[in-house]
């Protein structure tokens, strides 16, 4: 039966929910379906916490909407508890948006503040990567490396310098010899050259790939290398970790696997783990501290650190501390990955099963050792997704376009081995009967 209620996502008017417990979603029809991907790998400490429910609604209760400029008690908590647990010690000042893409807009919108404030007016450009997505504003859509979600927007979005996103699956070795990840650090330096660095303002990368490239993890030595040619050029560091923020790769920030420091850091989804709109903003003394001096205020958003979600936060952080939830993630996110490398890691339409923590992804194609990929119009993503389904377990579809058919994992930190177990056999089995359809 199709629901008139969203008109705007036309292949899930069939899926409707009753509820949703801890990592297990439950439909009208009477079907339960784990929540591989968390929703849109947001749901970190699983569905119905009470208790995240209870501070929300304290929250509310003592006032329902505050101008965001002002100080309540939960966000003053919050940005206390932020600071104590949890962000590196170089980035203690924080800027609250609603939505990821909102807190990417802030983001660039702080860095060309910045950059005014300390007299160089000159630098206006903000780097991006090829294979990437920071949001869905005008702004944050031209950063993206998405052509699939700009298609019919381009007239509208301003011109973005890409830099190479380091793809390992698919690198070949230049006459140079220089690895995947040298060799992109060296084409982003080649490009700041070509822009001229004192143009540029600031480069914004997220640590893995997300939704554009199903979980990219790039070699150790690309991230070093980054942050080092930024700063040669005194180029500002933009970490975007809606995705990866809060433990979902094994670590507070996926940043933390290669030991960069970014001069901001943007984070989502894990914040409130879906239970309200809340992301963060997080960035360096000296640029804070350079936009007061110069008068320039960050104009908020209406519901930028509403009441409710700063309660959820509060509460959601909580949990993650006190269960542990980021070394669990490390943990199942190992032993997931074990489970499908032994499971599908010699399947003929797997090309790679990839990434850190729980944001795992898997790459199907045609042909594994050409890496071609199945014809677009086979629809081989859609099929294998829905087979999956059909067998009791939700993933997310992963790419950009040009990267194609990718499967992106990110369930809860509760997930159990016995769940873990049935999520292989889902996407064994979803995968073969989805390649099973084309072939019949």
């Amino acid at each position: 039966m199709t629901s008139p209620l969203w008109p705007f996502q036309t292949s899930a008017h069939d899926i409707e929910l009753t509820g949703a417990e801890g990592a297990w979603l439950h439909l009208k029809s009477g079907q339960r379906v784990l929540d591989a991907c968390g929703g849109a790998i947001v749901t970190n400490i699983g569905h119905g916490r009470a208790e995240v429910g209870a501070a929300a609604a304290r929250a509310m209760t003592r006032a329902s909407y505050v101008l965001p400029p002002f100080i309540t008690e939960e966000r003053t908590a919050l940005v206390e508890m932020l600071r104590r647990d949890w962000l590196p010690a170089h980035l203690p000042r924080a800027f609250f948006a609603a939505g990821g893409s909102e807190a990417n807009d802030a983001a660039i919108r702080m860095a060309r503040y910045y950059q005014i404030a300390r007299g160089q007016p000159r630098r206006t450009k903000i780097l991006s990567r090829t294979i990437s997505y920071h949001g869905t504003t005008m702004a944050t859509l031209a950063l993206s490396g998405h052509p699939a979600r700009r298609r019919g927007m381009e007239p509208y979005l301003m011109e973005v310098p890409k830099a190479p996103t380091p793809y390992p699956l698919r690198f070949r070795p230049g006459p140079d010899g220089a690895g995947c990840g040298e060799a992109a650090a060296r084409a982003l330096e080649e490009l700041i050259l070509a822009e001229g660095p004192e143009t540029i303002s600031a480069f914004i990368g997220e640590p893995v790939i997300g939704a554009s490239g199903g979980a990219i993890v790039p070699p150790d030595d690309y991230w070093p290398a980054v942050a080092r040619i930024l700063k040669r050029h005194d180029i500002l560091f933009i970490a975007d970790e809606v995705m990866t923020s809060f433990g979902r790769t094994g670590k507070r920030f996926a940043v933390e696997h290669w030991g960069v420091e970014p001069d901001i850091l943007v984070s989502g989804k894990g914040l409130t783990g879906g239970y309200a709109p809340l992301c963060g903003v997080f960035t360096r003394e000296e640029i804070a501290a350079a936009l007061e001096r110069s008068g320039q205020a960050m104009m908020y958003y209406t519901y930028g650190a509403a009441s409710g979600a700063c309660g959820a936060a509060l509460a959601v952080l909580d949990i993650l501390h006190k269960e542990d939830l980021v070394a669990r993630s490390a943990e199942m996110g190992a032993s997931l990955m074990t489970s499908l490398s032994r499971r599908l890691g010699q399947h003929p339409h797997v090309a790679e099963i990839r990434g850190k923590g729980l944001l795992i992804g898997l790459e199907i194609v045609a042909d594994r050792t050409s890496l071609a990929p199945f014809p677009a119009e086979a629809g081989v993503q859609a099929r294998i997704l829905r087979n999956i389904f059909r067998s009791g377990a939700m993933v997310y579809a992963a790419g950009n376009g040009d990267v194609r058919d990718c499967l992106l994992l990110g369930p809860p930190f509760i997930l159990t081995s016995s769940e873990a177990d049935g999520l292989v056999e889902a996407i064994a089995t979803g995968i073969d009967k989805g390649i099973g359809e084309i072939a019949r």
